[in-house]
């Protein structure tokens, strides 16, 4: 993602050679990423996989895919990370092409290898590793038509690249981790307050929002191309004005994902065989987390704005200040006003005042772009 922010930013200012250096600096971040992942899991699985609590047949299931999976990382790595450099080339419907291909892939492949030849977890991580191929595979054609599959950079030039690609990366990969770092928060303190059955209502919630999440996120990078060049271009009144197209999109996104998931909230914790006290608890408690979806909304959008247009710092900022507030919230509220529901409200309240913020920030930013306009 760093590196096609910078190829669009580049090749808006007419600076073609630099921006064929970030993609080739892109590449070869892939390919680098690739070998430590690689080799860091195949050497530390087994304690990572127990601090994560496996032990036992699930420790050994866990081994026997994480295996086979790690020997396909450089799939997963190119497979996703060349879809942002085929949005930034123009190619946003064969990117969606390479997606669905993988993830269609992927299903077909589960049902022949767990149900139909029987190979159990390895199967399925076999059907993962092949579906991410197919991805890499229908992206790598795209690019090399492009002739932007270039490994050729000046090496005076590769630290400056490198240092600027991951200065943009870190955001997107911390939107993509802060459900996670969010869910570990969540399930700590429930354990504390409410015990396993919370643990269960949550993991139900979480499955289901976090698909409005991620489609919110689909509507943040799908205007990033846009975005970045608008900023490159100097033309700061489009770019707001794609932006406000973004937040009005993923607002229509918003309300009817609260709709859809409000009026069959009675039954999606049976959609995950859960019990039905569970599900009466799914039930009562999913109103509570669609409060804060459209909040959810004008934080992602906002970040993927300020990371497209060269603001790391601020993207950063909403991007990890959600489960700093959140952890905050349940250290003072749960004991203090009533325990497990403070949990679930202390999420809530944590995202609205993350989006009061992001559109605090936003204020700041257009100020200061139009001030920049005006002096061009």
């Amino acid at each position: 993602m760093g590196g096609a922010i910078y190829y669009s930013i580049n090749k808006a200012e007419k600076k073609e050679k630099e921006a064929r250096m970030f993609t080739a600096g892109a590449n070869w971040l892939m390919i680098a990423f690739s070998v430590i992942l690689t080799v860091g899991v195949l050497c530390w699985y087994n304690p990572l996989l127990r601090l994560l609590g496996a032990s036992g047949k699930m420790l050994s299931l866990a081994e026997e895919y994480i295996v086979v999976v790690t020997f396909g990382t450089i799939l997963q790595v190119f497979g996703t990370g060349l879809v942002p450099l085929i949005r930034n080339l123009g190619g946003s419907f064969y990117a969606m092409i390479a997606m669905m291909a993988g993830f269609i892939s992927n299903i077909i492949l589960d049902y022949l290898f767990v149900w139909v030849w029987e190979q159990g977890v390895a199967g399925a991580a076999i059907a993962t590793v092949i579906g991410q191929g197919v991805t890499m595979l229908i992206a790598l054609v795209y690019i090399i038509q492009k002739k932007q599959f270039i490994l050729k950079i000046p090496f005076s030039k590769m630290g400056r690249v490198v240092m600027s690609v991951l200065k943009i990366g870190i955001a997107p990969f911390g939107l993509a981790m802060s459900p996670n770092i969010s869910l570990i928060i969540i399930n700590r303190f429930s354990a504390s307050y409410g015990g396993e059955s919370a643990i269960a209502v949550y993991a139900c919630i979480a499955y289901m929002i976090c698909i409005i999440y991620l489609i919110f996120q689909g509507v943040g990078d799908g205007s990033q191309p846009l975005i970045s060049r608008c900023y490159g271009e100097g033309d700061f009144a489009r770019l707001k004005n794609i932006r406000r197209l973004a937040y009005a999109f993923a607002m229509l996104l918003a309300v009817i994902g609260c709709v859809v998931m409000y009026l069959t909230r009675g039954s999606l914790g049976l959609l995950f065989g859960t019990s039905n006290d569970v599900n009466v608890e799914v039930a009562k408690i999913i109103p509570i987390f669609l409060i804060s979806v459209p909040f959810v909304a004008v934080t992602r959008v906002t970040t993927a704005s300020f990371y497209a247009s060269e603001k790391s710092a601020l993207s950063y900022l909403l991007t990890f200040i959600e489960p700093v507030l959140m952890l905050l919230l349940m250290l003072l509220l749960p004991p203090l006003f009533g325990g497990q529901v403070m949990i679930w409200w202390s999420t809530v309240i944590a995202r609205i005042l993350s989006a009061i913020l992001a559109l605090l920030l936003k204020s700041h930013v257009d100020r200061h772009d139009l001030s920049k306009g005006t002096e061009k």
